[in-house]
């Protein structure tokens, strides 16, 4: 009998094999696929392929979090009270941002040997506030704004450590810019996969889209774990300022008193003791250079203008982002394009903007960029144009032309900037400038939001701000950025 069970089980079982072999076959494919365009051109061999990985699953554990907000916040309720919801959003979670966003990065920045376990920390948190808001998410009760604060500022958090984490993995194949390309790539591509999937997960219930995010972010967290452990290592770093007191190029030394000259000769050479005394050798002065004054390091001021202008101009193009988010949202809910639905509508611009922004990273990616003051100021004034555009003649057309153009123009812009902060900051300091860079970004983002929500639901107007906040970054920067061009640096460009 049991020879009988064994020759009548043996064809079922290789059936059931076989059958799995062939299910499992696309998605084995698709994961072979993925693995070989995130670790191509060296990246894998420098670590940089784990950290698209990584970006991806956190992109797409905050889209599955936004579809659950955005559904119990926006969706749910009448405009009038949705406008009040977001308003409420926006007063519990972003403006307390605001004044945590100048923390995160120096605080971060302080923390240069554990920034894997950073990451990890981002991702556990959202993990864990995941599931406390879907207990909270189907009655939209005030417990649940607390909780996206939490969220918020630990996505912000990551993305701080992520703009630092990039320069230490880069391939010697692959330039910073291209990098940061790939790795927004990544996270777009995630977004775009995990959208449907949270509308469905949704309409099991309200709750669901956060269990999915839940297991997501149990995922990154230990794929934090897994990247190289050069992370961790600061050897060769300080903190960077955006404001620095030190001589800017072309302003005369302030001349050193008496006092500055011995304790600065003190601190480098070593020749003069502490105020001087027994001091031409420094080996037998008081105290001698144990308490001497150690030399400040540089701000990114001190490496010329083309970094600064190109932070004002990408701080316009992400105010304009945030402002575009709220404002549209609502004025296409009041008043849809023409002979759409607000839904449809939403949808529309939304693919409009993620089209964009995802032509803008490939753009990025695949050329070969040897003039970044040139690229940000052409990006700046076609925004600026195409939001002019749209206050004089407001229609459907004119709103998803200007939601396209400042996905690509922030795509690029940024970009931009990365290939800027690594060609003039000085090696020592670029790290952190990666911090504080996107932490004012960050900052930036929350102001074009809140100017979003309480303006009146007027087309017309509301391109005209938008038009005048890009005007005023145009005028501080555009003309700096080319000058800047023109002149050339004295460090090597980067592709």
């Amino acid at each position: 009998m049991g020879a009988i069970r064994s020759v009548e089980g043996g064809p079922l079982r290789r059936t059931a094999r076989g059958a799995g072999r062939v299910l499992r076959a696309p998605f084995a494919a698709a994961a072979r696929g993925v693995r070989r365009a995130t670790h191509a051109h060296g990246a894998g061999e420098s670590g940089l392929g784990k950290l698209i990985e990584l970006h991806a699953v956190n992109s797409a554990g905050d889209m599955l979090i936004t579809v659950a907000l955005a559904s119990t916040v926006f969706f749910s309720v009448p405009t009038d009270q949705a406008r009040g919801r977001v308003a409420l959003y926006l007063a519990v979670t972003m403006a307390p941002f605001t004044l945590l966003a100048p923390v995160i990065g120096p605080l971060l920045d302080r923390l240069p040997h554990g920034r894997r376990a950073a990451m990890a920390g981002a991702m556990l948190t959202r993990a864990l506030l995941a599931l406390t808001m879907s207990g909270a998410v189907a009655s939209g009760g005030l417990e649940l704004y607390p909780a996206a604060l939490g969220v918020l500022v630990a996505s912000k958090a990551y993305g701080v450590v992520r703009s630092a984490v990039v320069p230490r993995l880069l391939p010697p194949r692959i330039s910073l810019v291209k990098a940061n390309s790939r790795v927004t790539l990544g996270g777009l591509l995630a977004t775009g996969v995990a959208a449907p999937l949270g509308a469905g997960l949704h309409r099991l219930g309200p709750e669901y889209p956060l269990y999915g995010a839940f297991v997501v972010f149990v995922l990154g967290t230990v794929l934090s774990f897994s990247l190289p452990h050069k992370v961790d290592s600061a050897k060769g770093e300080a903190r960077a300022r955006l404001v620095s007191g030190e001589h800017l190029p072309g302003r005369p030394r302030r001349p050193r008193t008496a006092k500055s000259a011995t304790s600065i000769r003190g601190g480098w050479n070593g020749r003069i003791g502490r105020n001087g005394k027994n001091g031409r050798n420094g080996r037998n002065g008081k105290n001698g250079n144990k308490k001497s004054r150690q030399p400040r390091p540089p701000g990114l001021r001190t490496v010329g203008s083309s970094v600064l202008h190109a932070l004002q101009a990408n701080s316009a193009m992400r105010m304009l982002s945030g402002f575009l988010t709220f404002f549209l949202a609502f004025l296409l809910r009041v008043h849809p394009l023409g002979g759409l639905s607000p839904a449809f509508s939403l949808g529309v611009v939304a693919v409009a903007a993620g089209a964009g922004n995802a032509l803008g990273t490939a753009i990025g990616a695949l050329l070969r960029s040897r003039g970044p003051e040139k690229t940000i100021a052409l990006v700046l004034t076609m925004s600026l144009g195409a939001t002019v555009a749209a206050a004089v003649f407001y229609g459907a057309l004119f709103v998803v032309v200007v939601a396209a153009v400042a996905g690509i123009s922030q795509a690029l812009g940024k970009q931009s900037l990365d290939s800027l902060i690594q060609r003039d900051v000085p090696e020592e300091v670029r790290t952190s400038a990666f911090a504080r860079s996107e932490t004012l970004l960050q900052m930036c983002w929350v102001v074009g939001g809140a100017v979003g929500i309480v303006l009146p639901l007027n087309g017309t107007l509301g391109m005209a701000v938008a038009a005048t906040v890009l005007a005023l970054g145009a005028a501080t920067a555009v003309r700096g950025l080319l000058s800047a061009a023109r002149r050339g640096s004295a460090h090597p460009r980067v592709a």
